[in-house]
């Protein structure tokens, strides 16, 4: 191993997410920190250990400041032991999403110049698939596998010696990736000063100690959440993905004190049989987000949950904007529109028209957010960054307004809203409308155009059981209630509403697989 230069770490230093985490981790180093999908418990030692091994092992092959890390990764202990490791030794982070395809993984590898990539035994198939493409960097295995060296075999040999100093506050902490499988997706980039300071938030209600249950993938806002209940003096049980009753089972099996769902997931634990039956009660926070959320089903949601439903606002660019508490799930605005809570503190929030103007109370426009966890920017892309990060604001692309008190309400993204013959329709809105409706368990609604580009309503629904809802139907109890505007021209019943790997409604894929 090639010897190492440490960064000056003089009393007052900058010491990283990792570095502060492992450091709770060090005050009880028998307690346990991680419980892995097939039930293996990991102490605080034995996970702090193994990041510093390993993160010995890679700054000996040449990771360190400058560097990218690619991590092809499931929801495993490995997976993250390899993020902190790659983090203290000073390399930037990318994590590839499922549902991405192996050529675009290539290609998203070879923009971020990466450099290495790291495999879990959750994705073998994939490296595989990417061996034989350009832009696929060097690979290692986390654990045995047939196709790379596994290092953390290797790194196991090494002294568990600390390591810090190795990234300083504006360094890149990591490149989140935003958008689809088609193309390559836009890298934000986000300082490890900025994801330090959201770390630093402390969730309400998440249990004390929190005991956090990972069942969406920790390549996404899981991964934070694992941060935080760790950084809190939590546990974190793992969950190879979501499965309504593995989730339930998990929650009552190890008294989970919080979870994070988006709202689709949220409706399927709602719309579960084992519902009834499992003892929750161990259950003090549910966090939701990422899509807009039905107040129909919220409601269910708090009867059949009780005082657990946080809703956060919150983008890759922005990172934590707002919270709304269990006080004010039901809270809605002109519209019927809910609330997703007040700025968080150390967050500006403003609305502005399209000619830059600040609107008052009650207005709708651009949502703007300034606060320390905004993004550094885009990946090699400084037109867009200029875009879309002016004088410090993150211009969201969202639809909102704020009322006297200062409750943010989200109408829509701008891109979302569909633009028919007489003025404009928010999906969001119509979804929260169809989800009233006795004959709709899930929908969906997108914008489809017809050959003269002229955009038209289209609607996915998931019905109720023993229910076949018709489009007369459909527009009749849209029209009485919304108007003949947001009547939606096409109805398709399907038996599921397909999701991104993020979890959120995959309307590109709907789009194309039923309106052509």
């Amino acid at each position: 191993m090639t010897q190492i230069r440490r960064r000056p770490t003089a009393e007052g230093a900058f010491s990283s997410y990792a570095e502060v985490v492992l450091d709770v981790l060090s005050t009880e180093p028998g307690r346990p920190v991680i419980t892995t999908a097939e039930g293996l418990v990991i102490i605080a030692a034995e996970f702090r250990d193994q990041v510093h091994r390993l993160a010995w092992e890679l700054a000996g092959r040449g990771v360190g400041r400058g560097t990218t890390v690619t991590l092809l990764t499931g929801n495993t202990a490995e997976a993250l032991v390899a993020r902190y490791a790659a983090g203290l030794a000073g390399a930037r982070v990318v994590s590839l999403y499922e549902g991405m395809s192996p050529p675009i993984m290539a290609r998203v590898m070879s923009s971020v110049d990466c450099s290495l990539l790291l495999v879990d035994d959750q994705r073998h198939a994939i490296a595989e698939e990417l061996l034989p493409l350009a832009g696929a960097p060097r690979m290692l295995s986390l654990g045995p596998s047939g196709f790379a060296e596994d290092v953390l075999a290797v790194a196991a040999r090494l002294p568990a010696q600390p390591m810090s100093g190795m990234v300083g506050p504006d360094d890149d902490w990591c490149i989140r990736h935003t958008g689809g499988t088609t193309g390559i997706p836009k890298g934000i980039r986000i300082s490890h000063d900025s994801y330090r300071q959201t770390l630093d938030h402390r969730l309400t209600d998440a249990g004390d100690p929190p005991r956090y249950l990972a069942c969406t993938s920790l390549a996404h806002l899981a991964g934070i959440f694992a941060d935080m209940a760790l950084h809190q003096g939590g546990q974190v049980i793992l969950r190879h993905g979501f499965e309504p009753r593995d989730v339930l089972a998990a929650i009552e099996r190890e008294r989970i004190t919080h979870t994070w769902l988006l709202p689709p997931l949220l409706y399927q634990l709602l719309d579960h049989p084992d519902l009834a039956t499992t003892d929750l009660s161990s259950l003090r926070r549910i966090t939701y987000g990422g899509t807009a959320a039905s107040s129909v089903r919220l409601r269910q949601a708090a009867k059949a949950l009780g005082p657990v439903l946080y809703g956060v606002y919150g983008q890759a660019e922005a990172q934590y904007i707002t919270e709304a508490g269990p006080d004010v799930q039901e809270l809605t605005g002109s519209g019927g529109h809910l609330t997703v809570g007040r700025a968080m503190p150390g967050v500006e929030i403003v609305i502005r028209a399209a000619d830059g103007t600040i609107l008052p109370p009650g207005e709708p426009g651009e949502v703007l957010v300034r606060s320390p966890f905004v993004m550094h920017g885009y990946w090699k892309q400084p037109e867009l960054t200029a875009e879309v990060l002016r004088d410090g604001w993150v211009h969201t692309g969202d639809v909102g307004y704020l009322d006297e008190n200062g409750y943010l309400y989200i109408v829509d993204r701008i891109k979302e809203m569909i633009v028919v013959v007489g003025g404009h329709v928010y999906p969001a809105e119509l979804e929260d409308l169809l989800l009233g409706h006795p004959s709709v368990a899930q929908c969906a609604v997108f914008g489809s155009r017809d050959e003269e580009s002229v955009e038209h309503v289209h609607a996915a629904v998931v019905p109720a059981p023993g229910q076949r809802p018709s489009l007369a139907e459909i527009r009749d109890f849209v029209t009485t209630r919304k108007g003949r505007l947001y009547a939606p021209e096409a109805l398709y019943v399907v038996p599921a509403i397909p999701l991104t790997a993020a979890g959120k409604p995959d309307k590109r894929q709907l789009r194309s697989r039923l309106s052509g």
